[in-house]
């Protein structure tokens, strides 16, 4: 998978997940706490996430067939959807219930030193995971904040694992306040109150990315500057006299596709237009390795504005 170093941080985040999970679900067995249940299925779900997203990325890479001419690259938009629903049905309904009902049948935490411990050492494991995911994001985010690169970004798994991460420790840190208000007060209606704040923060986060990645399934198209890129490729080369208009498409998130209406000279023979185009295409695939399938279409300009039909 080729995601900008979106692997390492899939498999750094998935073996995090899998350590804190053991951990959180041992804690909770010593100390009956619903946050610390809810922490064990939140790391559980990440896990699950995590494999998927490895899951639609080696799929991604099946080569193209008669039924899918245009290759499987939106495998990798679909795992990612499903990611969504995933932590959107098991971690975030989930927490909200096991709150709801701590909240109305609450009972005492005991044992709390194991439930800190574990917090402690998970809060440790999520951030170096974390850290990782923002090292790898760093090249591909440029000078674009972290709220457009996730916006923005084409390939899906590194803005997963990175909102996936910042939701656990954010949860880690509401399961910690619920743990130390049950202790300090002696009322278990406060580990409820947390497991109930961790399940609104993993559905806020869970609709973030079904939005953004439904924008992908669907179809989204280059950015302003890559079309900026490939009009002046187009127009620079010398058969080419404007761009009339162009549509593009991500078929993946390294793969583009180009389709565009070229205006070429009137009194330019078939092989002069022909030659044309092999050199535009030439300039887009030089200017914007990515745009793998393009199709561009000659046509004949008025200075009105108006193809000639």
């Amino acid at each position: 998978m080729s995601a900008g170093g979106g692997t390492k941080a899939i498999v750094a985040a998935l073996g995090a997940n899998m350590a804190i999970a053991a951990a959180k679900f041992v804690a909770f067995l010593f100390t009956g706490s619903s946050s610390m249940l809810a922490e064990s299925v939140h790391s559980v779900a990440d896990s699950g996430n995590q494999a998927l997203l490895l899951i639609g990325g080696k799929r991604a890479e099946r080569s193209r067939t008669r039924k899918h001419p245009f290759g499987f690259g939106r495998e990798r938009y679909f795992y990612a959807f499903v990611v969504a629903v995933v932590l959107f049905t098991i971690g975030a309904l989930f927490s909200i219930y096991e709150g709801w009902h701590k909240i109305s049948d609450p009972h005492p935490v005991e044992a709390p030193q194991w439930a800190f411990a574990v917090l402690v050492f998970a809060i440790i494991a999520e951030g170096l995971s974390f850290r990782t995911a923002i090292r790898e994001s760093r090249q591909l985010k440029g000078d674009h904040s972290w709220f457009s690169f996730i916006r923005r970004a084409k390939a899906p798994e590194l803005p997963v694992v990175l909102l996936e991460d910042f939701g656990a420790l954010l949860g880690l840190i509401f399961a910690l306040f619920g743990v130390s208000m049950a202790v300090v007060t002696g009322d278990g209606v406060w580990d409820g109150v947390g497991t109930l704040m961790i399940g609104v923060l993993l559905a806020a986060i869970a609709i973030i990315l079904a939005l953004e990645t439904k924008s992908l399934l669907i179809g989204e198209s280059a950015t302003p500057e890559i079309e900026e890129r490939i009009c002046a490729a187009l127009e620079g080369a010398p058969e080419v006299a404007r761009v009339i208009h162009m549509r593009t498409l991500h078929l993946g998130p390294e793969e583009l596709l180009v389709a565009a209406k070229i205006a070429v000279e009137h009194d330019d023979t078939a092989a002069q237009v022909a030659q044309g185009i092999d050199e535009a295409e030439r300039r887009i695939r030089e200017a914007v390795p990515i745009a793998r399938v393009i199709y561009l279409e000659p046509d004949l300009y008025r200075s009105s504005g108006a193809p000639v039909s």
